[in-house]
């Protein structure tokens, strides 16, 4: 008999008449608001119960004036993370930041200097090389390479070869967004290695490290023996419980030279403690969120098999790359014939769905999309059938 679950994830609260981005640039984006919006990278499912009670209580007092980052705050995320990735970090190396991409924008002014280079390695989240040429870095590309299963994997003769004196950072997303894999201790060890040899900072994004399905498993790239003195890692509570509207995150950093080094940069910036109402969130999601967690994977991996299923009545069009982690389908649209404008025009003109254009996140990805599945039960429905629709009529057309 199986357990029944303690939260639903049938229906979702409806975001279309609120500020949500992912609603409010339907229009801009795909030129219609009919369509359903499955691009930007949070969840349409409501935020558990436990989190909006804690946040109304606080709202309750009042007031609501300056407030530093709770200690107990900070204690909770590190023992989460301990406990479920064995990582060892203590609140001294620690900042409070808005978000990942703040967090890279001041490690990468902290590390490096204008005509220096980052490497990135896509497809990957566009920050990670549009963020560095803003800042005048030159962004060596180490892209990554698909294998005879689907299955993305870092080319590692390439890293090595281009890396050069110049060569300060490397930005590594792990779990790899969009691509959804859950890189091994023996893949990241293999970076790490290469990294400490050339004296090579790593900037890793594990913000979709709780994300990751069985049998794989998350590792933390500060836990592999000799990382933490090299490493700069960055957390967030957006993804996990859908909190990305109370701009929290953290970063970690064990080595005190880089510490007193990002700092400084830090402290130039004036970055605040964010606001009283995220601080109740944060501490609250990692005192109480597991169970919670728990039932979300299980809800997002049959979105995940059930968009998978619709998908491979179709391989002559489409074929999913296999996911490991996050909440985004990495789908390779290569068979249907079309250039990327018409991929994209296939899915919001025939299945009035919003997709990211895998062009987006690196020039090796184009004729892909990139589907966000973290929705409700009730919006996978009308997703599976108009997409379902499209496909079919696409087939009959072509079959003639």
């Amino acid at each position: 008999m199986e357990k029944s679950l303690k939260y639903s994830f049938e229906t979702s609260n409806d975001r279309s008449k609120t500020n949500s981005i992912k609603y409010k640039w339907r229009k801009k984006l795909f030129g219609s608001d009919d369509i359903i919006p499955l691009w930007v990278a949070d969840m349409d499912i409501d935020s558990p119960k436990f989190i909006k009670d804690a946040i109304a209580k606080r709202v309750s007092s009042g007031i609501y004036g300056y407030e530093q980052f709770p200690q107990t705050a900070f204690e909770a995320q590190i023992s989460w993370l301990h406990r479920k990735y064995g990582t060892d970090y203590e609140t001294k190396d620690m900042f409070y930041s808005h978000s990942v991409v703040a967090s890279m924008s001041m490690v990468i002014e902290a590390f490096s200097d204008k005509g220096d280079e980052i490497i990135v390695s896509p497809p990957i989240y566009p920050p990670f090389f549009k963020e560095p040429k803003r800042q005048g870095r030159k962004v060596v590309f180490n892209n990554l390479q698909k294998d005879k299963d689907g299955i993305y994997r870092y080319d590692i003769d390439d890293l090595k070869s281009c890396i050069t004196k110049k060569t300060k950072l490397l930005f590594l997303c792990n779990p790899a967004n969009p691509v959804g894999r859950a890189w091994s201790k023996k893949e990241l060890d293999e970076i790490l290695q290469i990294c400490i040899k050339n004296d090579i900072i790593i900037f890793s994004d594990e913000v979709h490290c709780d994300l990751v399905y069985e049998p794989f498993r998350h590792t933390a790239m500060s836990t592999i023996q000799g990382a933490s003195d090299i490493t700069i890692s960055a957390y967030g509570i957006g993804k996990t419980f859908n909190l990305s509207g109370l701009a929290t995150s953290t970063l970690y950093i064990q080595n005190h030279k880089l510490y007193k080094k990002f700092k400084k940069v830090y402290d130039k910036n004036h970055i605040s403690s964010g606001n009283c109402l995220s601080h109740i969130a944060f501490e609250t999601v990692y005192r109480y969120g597991e169970v919670w967690l728990d039932e979300l994977k299980i809800h997002l991996l049959s979105n995940y098999n059930q968009l998978k299923n619709l998908i491979d009545k179709y391989p002559q069009y489409l074929c999913m790359t296999p996911m490991e982690a996050t909440y985004l389908c990495w789908i390779d649209c290569s068979g249907m014939g079309k250039t990327d404008q018409q991929i994209a025009e296939f899915f919001i003109a025939q299945a009035k769905l919003g997709l990211s254009r895998g062009s987006d996140f690196g020039d090796n990805a184009k004729q892909h999309m990139r589907l966000n599945f973290a929705i409700s039960t009730q919006q996978l429905n009308r997703v599976l059938k108009q997409l379902d629709y499209a496909l079919a009529n696409m087939n009959r057309a072509n079959s003639f």
